[in-house]
């Protein structure tokens, strides 16, 4: 974490055998501090080649310093519930449907996931396929919880109040994400992607917003599709596009899955992260 920065530095100007080493999750500006203490950095870890080029463009630290190393996640486990799941039985536990086409996202509740982008995307979709539910799992953080208050403000506004569920915190997502037909990020930022690789490593279709991290992860129209951010009819109508045509549907989460196993499994990450401390 950002906050952690000062506080290793200056453990690590104490004793002159110390080398630190930061990792840097995000692509918001750096702050005058964290400037100051990430030049001291012996490498600076980026989970993607988009936070790489923040550091480079951000002059603070320089070429040598920086090591690309993509985020891993569990992709075996994910596989593992993929081989054993039950979407009929899991969709009753849920109070759904069991003859549903299911659409659904994860991510914090704050404006810039864009979820009110999907819920508008998601009123398109229902129009052309009834049959569609859609879920959104995660948290509010915010102080009052007006984010989420919000949301189910337009939910009930675009009518779409007896199919679209808030699930808030869940810790068995990789089942939910089996269950989704397709699998919707609509961010206008990711540095990475983290839920967009557990969609795909889950097997679900995905069809994400052209973010910086999005564009390193999908290959558009053959591990998911890319849409512009903020245009809710063509998040709307590549959804419409993947329910209609099971087939690509299948082939996108066949490919897709394949991508996260051969790409951003944990053993890859680990083994990256100790080269880069090791050198």
């Amino acid at each position: 974490m950002a906050r952690d920065y000062s506080l290793a530095s200056y453990a690590a100007r104490r004793n002159s055998n110390t080398k630190f080493v930061a990792t840097r999750h995000v692509l918001f500006q750096l702050n005058r501090l964290h400037r100051h203490t990430l030049a001291r950095a012996a490498r600076v870890i980026a989970v993607s080649n988009a936070v790489a080029q923040e550091l480079r463009a951000s002059g603070v630290v320089n070429e040598k310093q920086i090591a690309v190393i993509p985020n891993g996640i569990d992709v075996e486990r994910f596989s593992r519930a993929r081989a054993s799941f039950d979407r009929v039985q899991f969709l009753r536990s849920m109070g759904l449907p069991v003859d549903c086409l299911l659409v659904g996202s994860i991510g914090e509740l704050r404006t810039l996931k864009r979820h009110d982008d999907f819920i508008r995307a998601a009123a398109i979709v229902a129009a052309r396929f009834p049959e569609t539910q859609f879920v959104l799992a995660g948290l509010d953080t915010s102080a009052s919880g007006e984010v989420r208050k919000q949301l189910e403000a337009l939910v009930n506004e675009l009518g779409l109040s007896e199919r679209f569920y808030f699930l808030g915190w869940l810790d068995d997502a990789e089942k939910l994400l089996c269950a989704m037909d397709v699998f919707v990020s609509a961010s206008e930022t990711e540095s990475f992607g983290l839920a967009i690789v557990e969609a795909m490593a889950a097997g679900t279709a995905v069809v994400a917003t052209a973010t910086e991290g999005a564009r390193e992860i999908i290959e558009d129209q053959k591990t998911g599709l890319l849409v512009p951010i903020g245009d809710v009819e063509r998040l709307a109508a590549s959804v419409i596009n993947l329910l209609s045509d099971p087939e690509k549907r299948r082939a996108i989460a066949t490919q897709s899955a394949q991508s996260a196993l051969e790409r951003f499994s944990l053993t890859r990450m680990v083994d990256e992260v100790l080269r880069a401390y090791r050198s």
